[in-house]
């Protein structure tokens, strides 16, 4: 069956007639439907329209179509992976407040999905609509997995949401009714419903070059939003970030008063969860093998699909790469490109990062035979370590083997020595840790804002995690469906296979810059770290980290002792190639690197004292959710009280921090 080839120019003219077709009065409380009067009657009757009004969304829910961001390898900035110059006031407790309005309480992309299916179905059911069966029902599919999609957004921001399934009235009742929130697991079981509808209406395999979404995009959404309900569910148990948990504000609402899990308690709620996220993510890594990795790195004489996946034009042919945006020379373009070939735009990655990946022969850094030769050099750092690390951390003095050299304003024939001390975001290596995955060494590339590698928004790989993780989490094994997904990761890894060499040698005081080594403050047994180590190392830079640490509930630890984000070891035998141009000292306003009397290694948010973050990160336990914005309380209330409730530890006025 061939899809309707629409091209940019009839995109663009959908997307202006669904502007028009969603005006209306502003109402910041809850959106509305669109003005009946100006809905041409004729729309929505034909496949082309339902595709171009469900392509037309992509932008303003998936993470890998915003154009003109870093993309997918800067997105785990500000966890313990990466770090930037400035630390995210989520580690800084009083620094992140109420806002007086907007923030992640919004329904704009709920309201438009809503409006499609309001319209469709009826149309839909009653054979309305003209086009071939299976394209019609491929669109209203990508309907509602987009809508579980910006229902997953909320949830992992907000928690408790109101599920809204039609557009609403212009009427402040209905509206300030319609804020009632649900609790999380409801939400979460509404997403997997939204994701079944999605998955029995979609295409399997490749749907429009990989470029639409595909039942098993849905299958892995359904997979990783399981596993998310499903472990938050178990390590939050009994506090106020759950239904029914101790100081559970929810409790204070009287529509949720008496609430009784549907599966009768929150341990069946929990597992049900992890059994979904287990069925559907087998689903997926039962028929989508690995992309093979030589170990080579990629340069223009060479070919290695597992380092070219991350950074091609066309990622159509990559088994595992289950949906891409595609971009266009001069038409759709980003700086991805540009960033890869120098410091990532100040994104580096951490020593906590660095130190989690194994040694070739399976074994941890620091363990008695693991061959490991140290960190004064990133060249003894990349020596006989996990295949990943080699391909995709940069050395420098590594030569780029360029195509197209002379084509492109930024490129990096040399890898420099890292430029650590340079205040422009363009040029800095804010940890001396430079990451190469996106980078392509077609110079054409390496023009300013002229990039148009591709950007995967789902890779399989992550089903094959997901289940690994689900089924021990649920059963506490690790069964030999789990084996064999794990023993193929670790395989194209260039790893030792045998996980359980690596689980014997691991020893849990010595995993403390991890945070994932934690759940509430507790270290975590050495299977279950590794299994989360394998998700780190494999889903580095992906921007999957920091929905992690969330649902492991893993900063408990730093609500007392501070965190200290850590680059390479610049106080050492690399410090003299820096000749004088290091500065350090507390009080020192040009002070360019944090002081050796700190950390040996480069501390980038420690750099001078008047920083809040000189002392280190810190964590506060209302940071586990966003704060709803003032505003909406204040439209919603009626005799002073409003049916919204406030996340935990967050006070409802404007400006406030949490307790």
């Amino acid at each position: 069956m061939k899809f309707d080839q629409i091209n940019y120019r009839n995109i663009c003219a959908y997307f202006l007639l669904s502007i028009v077709l969603f005006i209306s009065a502003c109402r910041k409380q809850l959106d509305q439907e669109p003005i009946s009067q100006i809905t041409p009657e004729n729309f929505f009757t034909e496949q082309s329209q339902l595709g171009a009004y469900a392509v037309a969304r992509y932008d303003s829910i998936l993470p890998s179509h915003r154009q003109w961001t870093f993309g997918t390898f800067g997105t785990d900035a500000n966890t313990d992976n990466m770090a930037t110059p400035d630390l995210s006031p989520r580690y800084m407790p009083g620094q992140w407040r109420v806002a007086a309005d907007g923030g992640a309480w919004y329904f704009n992309n709920i309201r438009q999905l809503n409006y499609f299916l309001s319209q469709v179905l009826p149309k839909w059911k009653a054979g309305q609509i003209t086009g071939s069966t299976a394209t019609i029902n491929q669109y209203i599919g990508e309907i509602y997995f987009l809508r579980a999609y910006e229902y997953f957004r909320r949830l992992q921001a907000l928690g408790d949401f109101p599920i809204l399934r039609s557009p609403l009235p212009d009427d402040l009742s209905a509206l300030t009714k319609a804020s009632e929130r649900r609790p999380r697991n409801e939400v979460a079981r509404f997403i997997l419903s939204d994701l079944d509808s999605a998955a029995t209406l979609l295409q399997s395999g490749p749907v429009g070059n990989k470029n639409r979404i595909s039942q098993e995009c849905a299958l892995l959404l359904r997979s990783r939003v399981g596993l998310f309900e499903g472990t938050w569910e178990k390590y939050f148990k009994g506090t106020a970030f759950v239904p029914n948990g101790t100081n559970w504000p929810g409790k204070n609402a009287s529509y949720n008063a008496n609430y009784q899990f549907p599966s009768g308690s929150i341990d069946a709620e929990s597992r049900y969860f992890l059994s979904e996220s287990m069925k559907a993510a087998q689903a997926v890594a039962s028929k989508i093998s690995l992309v093979n990795n030589t170990g080579i790195i990629e340069a223009a004489t060479n070919e290695n699909p597992y380092f070219n996946m991350f950074s091609a034009v066309d990622m159509s042919g990559y088994s595992e790469v289950l949906l891409w945006r595609q971009y266009a020379p001069n038409i759709v373009t980003h700086n991805v490109p540009v960033y890869a070939m120098i410091g990532n735009y100040a994104t580096g990655l951490t020593r906590s990062m660095v130190e989690s990946f194994v040694m070739s022969n399976g074994l941890p850094i620091y363990a008695s035979g693991s061959g490991y030769k140290g960190d004064d050099y990133v060249s003894n750092i990349r020596a006989d370590r996990d295949g990943r690390l080699n391909l995709f951390l940069k050395e420098p003095g590594q030569k780029n083997v360029l195509l197209n050299a002379s084509a492109g304003t930024h490129v990096t024939a040399i890898e420099p020595l890292p430029l650590i001390t340079t205040s422009s975001w363009e040029q800095k290596y804010s940890t001396g840790y430079a990451i190469r995955k996106g980078l392509n060494y077609d110079g054409a590339q390496a023009r300013n804002g002229g990039g148009y590698t591709g950007s995967i928004t789902f890779r399989a790989t992550e089903a094959y995690l997901n289940y690994i993780e689900a089924s021990y989490e649920l059963n506490g094994t690790i069964d030999g469906t789990a084996a064999g997904y794990w023993a193929q990761i670790r395989t194209r890894a260039k790893v030792d296979p045998n996980y359980q060499k690596t689980i014997a040698a691991t020893d849990m005081s010595k995993e403390t810059l991890d945070m994932g080594a934690y759940s509430a403050g507790v270290l975590i047994s050495p299977t279950l770290y590794n299994i989360r180590r394998e998700r780190r190392c494999e889903l580095m830079a992906e921007g999957l980290r920091y929905m992690d640490l969330q649902r492991w509930r893993a900063m408990d630890q730093i609500i007392t002792q501070p965190y200290h984000f850590e680059g390479f070891k610049l106080w050492g035998p690399i410090q003299s190639q820096y000749g004088t141009s290091l500065v350090y000292g507390a009080s020192n306003s040009r002070a360019n690197v944090s002081d050796p009397a700190l950390s040996v290694y480069l501390r980038p948010h420690e750099i001078r004292n008047t920083a809040l973050s000189y002392n280190g990160a810190k964590w506060i336990m209302a940071h586990y959710l966003s704060p709803i914005a003032a505003q909406h309380f204040i439209i919603s209330s009626s005799n002073g009280s409003s049916p919204i409730y406030q996340n935990p530890g967050w006070p409802t006025t404007a400006g406030g921090t949490p307790q």
